[in-house]
C-alpha cells in the first residue's frame, strides 16, 4: 500500500530519515528498515513528479536503502555470507544517521542560544586604575580631642532640635465644614448679578481663612463646568475677569 508523504524541503537524505523515523515513532536503534525504505523511495517519487531536484545525496542512501533491505528479503546462504559482514552497510548507515542528529541537535541549541543572546546586554570588563595620591588611608581622627567629639556632638544634638516643629498642635476633634460648595455657587451668582463683572482677584476678598478661599474656588470650577460662568483675559499677564453666562 503506497504511503501518502507531505513533500517539505529537508536539508539532506539524513534530515528525511529522522523525519520519517520520527513520524512513525521507531526507535533510531530499532528501525524497520523495510517500512522506512518504502516511505523514502515513495518520497523521491513525489520529488520527481513535481519536477524536483534530486541530488546525488539523495539517490545515494536511496540505493544503500534498497540494498540493505534486498538482505532482509532474500534468503540468505549462510555459507557464503558471514553475520559479520551482512551488518556492515546497515551498521555504517546507522552510524552516520546518528552522528547527524547529534550534530542536528546541537545545531538548534545553539540557534535557540544565538536568540536569547539578542535581547542581553553585556558590558565589557573595565580596568579601574588605582589614584596612588589617594591611595594612602586619610586619619580623619588626627589631632581631635575628646573634648571636640563633645562639642561637635552637641551641635549636632543642636540643630536636629531646632528642625523639630513643636509649635504644630494637632486638634482631636473632628471639625465640622463651615462652608459648602453650593452656598458658595449661589454667593458667586449673586455677585455677578449685582455687579456683572467681578475681577478675580476680588473674588475672596474678606475671606478670613483658607478652607472658605478653597471652598469658593471649588464653586467657581463647579460653575465654569456647568457654563453658568465665563472667565476670560484680554491678553496675556492682564487681569481675569469673572462673568455671568445666563
Amino acid at each position: 500500500m503506497p504511503v501518502s508523504i507531505k513533500v517539505t524541503n529537508f536539508e539532506g537524505p539524513f534530515d528525511l530519515l529522522l523525519h520519517l523515523i520520527k513520524k512513525n515513532k521507531m526507535n533510531i536503534y530499532d528501525i524497520n528498515i523495510v517500512e522506512i525504505t518504502n516511505q523514502y523511495l515513495e518520497y523521491l517519487r513525489s520529488m520527481r513528479e513535481m519536477d524536483l531536484e534530486m541530488t546525488s545525496e539523495f539517490i545515494v542512501i536511496a540505493a544503500t536503502l534498497i540494498e540493505i533491505k534486498s538482505k532482509y528479503l532474500l534468503p540468505k546462504n549462510k555459507e557464503d555470507i558471514s553475520t559479520e559482514d551482512e551488518y556492515d552497510v546497515e551498521k555504517e548507515l546507522m552510524d552516520k544517521l546518528v552522528e547527524y542528529r547529534k550534530y542536528k541537535v546541537i545545531a538548534e541549541n545553539l540557534k535557540i542560544m544565538e536568540q536569547e543572546t539578542g535581547i542581553m546586554i553585556s558590558k565589557k570588563p573595565e580596568i579601574i586604575e588605582e589614584d596612588n595620591q589617594n591611595s594612602k588611608e586619610v586619619d580623619f581622627l588626627k589631632n581631635i580631642t575628646i573634648f571636640d567629639l563633645h562639642n561637635l556632638y552637641n551641635s549636632l544634638m543642636e540643630k536636629y532640635k531646632n528642625k523639630m516643629n513643636t509649635d504644630i498642635i494637632v486638634n482631636k476633634e473632628i471639625l465640622i465644614d463651615e462652608y459648602k460648595i453650593e452656598d458658595k455657587m449661589e454667593e458667586l451668582k449673586q455677585k455677578l448679578n449685582h455687579f456683572g463683572k467681578i475681577h478675580f482677584t476680588n473674588l475672596i476678598y474678606g475671606y478670613s481663612s483658607k478652607i472658605e478661599v478653597i471652598v469658593m474656588f471649588l464653586a467657581l470650577l463647579e460653575l465654569i463646568k456647568i457654563r453658568s460662568v465665563r472667565v476670560f483675559q484680554e491678553n496675556n499677564f492682564k487681569a481675569i475677569y469673572l462673568e455671568r453666562v445666563n
